[in-house]
């Protein structure tokens, strides 16, 4: 598969530092990275790559600065608050859908004559744009990210936006005060449409707004949920749980492949709402959300006598703790389906969990990041005895 080349890479850029590496070699390292960390413990099935490894980004983040004295917007250099603007030919992960759109807010918003946001000084306005793309649906979200609550122009913004790009579905102001590297903040207010867009996933539809977490690799996340749900054999209508379930993409595809009865649990306000909205477009009535943390939930559930066939667990790269997979353990299911965006704390885990009695069967490693070190694996465990 031939390599397009990238006027970022000789700057630093830090996006995709496997570029220079045909994607084979990249599939053949996460392999051999994989089976060192995990087939002491039970077989590692062959890496699922992509089809096209190539655009596949939904989602795009861009910073704003201002360079000899014009407005820009890019990604940081690698290690560094240095903006690197977007080359003309566009970002060879993202979709072109999202660099066309973060070029025409530039455009957009130059004409309005905003400044970007200093971060020395605490000054200016404009500090990111997030946009997202469904792509079964093709409508497009874009989230302009400032430091203060007021935007004046916003309906001169829309206006123009809308002719540059007719594409747009929906915008929304987001304003970040803080001095902070977190992208978004919590005042938000929609300006444009719905405030959100919807995307298909595994046959489901999800409302995506600024802050849902929704993996960025729609094709490559669709065969990880496949595996997931393989090893959690929802034949029967097993009772599942969803820990750390976020928008509850993964407890409701259970949902609708099997289960009997889905409970998910998320501590943040937003994704459970979105969560229980979700639950309700695609008519699954077998699936309940708690907004709570999962560790003390789960432990109060398990005291109250909640025995789920199958837990999935699917922490952030950090992974989950010692008293979450006691908690689980507490639950006594029978299968164990963890999904794992960092190889290293998963192995720690796995530990953890032969501890209380849940043994290693299988591994199945997923790049859902083509040209990065980043690497998913699906693993099952099984209740021993």
């Amino acid at each position: 598969m031939s390599k397009p080349s990238c006027p970022l890479q000789a700057q630093r850029c830090g996006g995709c530092p496997q570029l220079s590496v045909p994607y084979a070699g990249q599939l053949a390292a996460k392999q051999r990275r994989a089976e060192a960390l995990f087939a002491p413990l039970a077989p590692v099935a062959p890496i699922l790559g992509a089809a096209d490894p190539w655009h596949y980004r939904n989602k795009a983040i861009a910073s704003f600065a201002e360079q000899r004295g014009r407005l820009t917007a890019g990604i940081y250099a690698a290690g560094t608050h240095r903006v690197l603007p977007l080359p003309e030919s566009g970002c060879l992960l993202q979709a072109p859908i999202l660099d066309r759109t973060i070029a025409a807010v530039v455009q957009t918003a130059r004409a309005l004559r905003w400044p970007a946001y200093k971060e020395d000084q605490g000054t200016g306005l404009l500090r990111h744009v997030l946009v997202r793309w469904g792509h079964a649906t093709n409508q497009v979200l874009v989230v302009l990210v400032t430091a203060a609550d007021r935007l004046p122009g916003s309906r001169q913004f829309v206006a123009a936006l809308r002719r540059a790009a007719p594409w747009v579905t929906t915008v929304v102001h987001n304003c970040n005060p803080r001095r902070t590297s977190a992208v978004l903040g919590r005042q938000v207010r929609v300006l444009y449409g719905p405030g959100q867009i919807e995307d298909t996933l595994c046959g489901l539809t999800f409302a995506l707004s600024a802050g849902s977490f929704y993996q960025v690799n729609p094709a490559q996340t669709e065969r990880l949920y496949d595996r997931a749900l393989a090893y959690a054999e929802l034949s029967g209508r097993p009772t599942v749980l969803d820990a750390y379930c976020g928008i509850g993409t993964i407890g409701l595809c259970a949902a609708a492949a099997g289960a009997g009865q889905v409970f998910g649990v998320e501590q943040t306000p937003a994704a459970v709402r979105d969560a229980r909205a979700n639950a309700a477009r695609n008519r699954l009535k077998n699936a309940r959300f708690a907004c709570a943390d999962a560790t003390p939930w789960m432990r109060r559930a398990a005291a109250e006598g909640l025995r789920p066939d199958v837990v999935f667990l699917d922490p952030p790269r950090a992974g989950s703790t010692p008293d979450c997979l006691a908690a689980v353990a507490a639950m006594g299911p029978r299968r164990v389906v963890y999904v794992s965006c960092g190889p290293d704390t998963l192995a720690r885990d796995a530990a953890l969990l032969a501890g209380h009695g849940y043994r290693a069967r299988a591994f199945q490693p997923v790049d859902l990041f083509p040209h990065t070190d980043h690497l998913e694996v699906v693993a099952l465990f099984t209740r021993e005895g």
